[in-house]
C-alpha cells in the first residue's frame, strides 16, 4: 500500500486545507487555496462566460453552422471509442486513465493531478498527484462525493512542476481555466469527463443502500445511455435496473444538491478532450475540442478502436416529459407520475425507441439546460442573469421556456 501522505510516493495526496464557506459550491478546491477569494474571479456558479472561455482555450466560440456544437460545445471530431484491451477496474474501458499514463510515459507531463479512491471508503473520491504511469491504475473507476481537485494546484507547483495533466468534472475544469494564465505552469493537457448530477459520498450509499440488501459487495455502478443502471457485485453477478424502476421517490429531495440542478456545462466544454459515454451506445463517447486534444488521443495509436457515433429516435417527447416533471417537482426531484404497473413495459420500450446515440446525448443536455432555468428561476432568482448563458436560453427554447424579464444579460 503506498503512502499517499509522502511527498515523494508514486501518488501523493497532500494536507488540504478546510473550505472556505461558499452559498452555491461543490468544493473544486478553489476555496482552500492560499487565496480563496479566487473563488469570485473563477466559479462556474457567479458569473461564467463560456465565448470568452472557449476562445480562450480552443480559439473560437461555437460555430452556428455546426449545429450539435450548440449542445455540445467547441469540437473537432467526435468518435465511438474503446480499448482493444479494457483495463481492469476501469470504469468502461479504461480510456480516461489510459490516457493519462501515457502522457506520464512519454514524459509530455511530470504529474497528472486526478482523484482515486479515499483508502476508507472506495466510493469516495480522494485528490491525487501522480508521478508514476503505473499508479494511475488506482485512479480506475468511478467515485460520488465531492472533490477539491484544485487544491493541488499549489503543491504541484511547489514540487517544481511544468507540465502537467487534470482529469477533472466541468465545475472543475472551468475553475482551472479561469486561473490558468496566474498558475505558472509551461503546459496544462486536460482531460474532462461529462458530469451533470453528484451528491455526497454519504448520500450515495444512501442510495446504493436501496438497490441491494448487501450494497457494500457492490463494486460498480454506472448509469448507460440505454436507460439501465448496470451494478457489479463482489461474486461477479451483474444487475440492470431500468431508470423507470430505480427508488427515486424514496431519495431525500436534497440527494443532488441545487449546484447539479444548475450545473450549465454537462460535456465539459472547456476540457481538451472529453471522455463520456452518452453518444457511445456501449462504447465511450470522445470530443476532441482542440490540437491539444488530438495530440492526447494520439497516444493510445492503434490500443484504441475508433467509429463514428450513432444517432436514433426522437427526443422532443423525453425532454416534455422532463420539463413537465420538473414543474411539478416544486423544488424536489422530478415528480414520476407514470402508474407503477406500466414502468416494467415502459423500462423494456424504452431502449428501443428512445433516442439513442447523439439523440440522447442532446435529449441530456436539453434536460439539463431545463432543469438549470427552472430550479434557479425557484431557488436563486437573483442569479438568473449572470448565471444562464445565451447557448442554455436556446436550447430551452423549443420547449416554450422562455427567459422573464431581468433574466437575460
Amino acid at each position: 500500500m503506498l503512502d499517499r501522505t509522502n511527498p515523494n510516493s508514486p501518488l501523493w495526496t497532500p494536507p488540504l486545507a478546510e473550505p472556505a464557506p461558499r452559498e452555491l459550491c461543490t468544493d473544486c478546491g478553489v476555496s482552500r487555496m492560499s487565496d480563496p477569494k479566487q473563488c469570485g474571479q473563477a466559479c462556474q456558479f457567479i458569473k461564467p462566460d463560456y465565448p470568452a472561455m472557449e476562445r480562450q482555450v480552443h480559439g473560437r466560440t461555437r460555430d452556428p453552422s455546426r449545429p450539435d456544437e450548440q449542445f455540445f460545445g467547441p469540437f473537432r471530431r467526435m468518435l465511438r471509442a474503446a480499448m482493444k484491451a479494457p483495463r481492469e477496474g476501469a470504469q468502461w474501458t479504461g480510456i480516461t486513465t489510459s490516457l493519462a499514463q501515457r502522457l506520464l510515459e512519454t514524459g509530455t507531463v511530470e504529474a497528472v493531478l486526478t482523484m482515486a479512491a479515499d483508502p476508507s471508503d472506495k466510493w469516495q473520491p480522494a485528490p491525487v498527484i501522480v508521478t508514476d504511469p503505473k499508479a494511475m491504475a488506482q485512479c480506475r473507476g468511478m467515485r460520488m462525493g465531492y472533490a477539491p481537485l484544485l487544491s493541488l494546484l499549489e503543491p504541484a507547483r511547489a514540487r517544481g512542476f511544468k507540465r502537467i495533466a487534470v482529469t477533472g468534472i466541468p465545475c472543475q475544469i472551468y475553475a482551472l481555466r479561469r486561473l490558468e494564465k496566474e498558475l505558472g505552469f509551461e503546459r496544462i493537457y486536460v482531460i474532462g469527463t461529462p458530469c451533470s448530477d453528484n451528491t455526497t459520498t454519504k448520500s450515495f450509499h444512501q442510495f446504493l443502500d436501496l438497490l441491494s440488501d448487501q450494497p457494500e459487495t457492490i463494486t460498480y455502478l454506472e448509469f448507460r445511455a440505454d436507460y439501465h443502471v448496470e451494478l457489479r457485485f463482489e461474486d461477479g453477478k451483474v444487475k440492470e435496473i431500468p431508470f423507470l424502476l430505480l427508488p427515486i421517490s424514496k431519495l431525500p429531495s436534497d440527494f443532488f444538491p441545487i449546484t447539479c440542478r444548475t450545473c450549465v456545462d454537462y460535456t465539459n466544454t472547456l476540457a481538451d478532450i472529453t471522455v463520456g459515454y452518452m453518444g457511445g451506445q456501449g462504447q465511450q463517447w470522445l470530443l476532441v475540442r482542440n490540437e491539444r486534444g488530438e495530440e492526447i488521443l494520439k497516444l493510445l495509436g492503434d490500443e484504441v478502436l475508433l467509429s463514428e457515433p450513432g444517432s436514433a429516435g426522437k427526443r422532443a417527447a423525453p425532454v416534455k416529459g422532463f420539463l413537465k416533471n420538473t414543474e411539478l417537482a416544486a423544488g424536489g426531484l422530478p415528480v414520476r407520475g407514470m402508474p407503477n404497473w406500466l414502468r416494467p413495459f415502459m423500462g423494456w420500450l424504452m431502449p428501443k425507441v428512445g433516442p439513442r446515440g447523439l439523440e440522447f446525448a442532446r435529449a441530456r443536455v436539453e434536460m439539463k439546460a431545463v432543469e438549470t432555468v427552472l430550479h434557479l428561476r425557484r431557488a436563486y432568482p437573483h442569479k438568473m442573469k449572470n448565471m444562464v448563458p445565451a447557448h442554455v436560453w436556446e436550447l430551452v427554447k423549443p420547449y416554450g421556456v422562455e427567459p422573464q424579464d431581468g433574466e437575460r444579460r
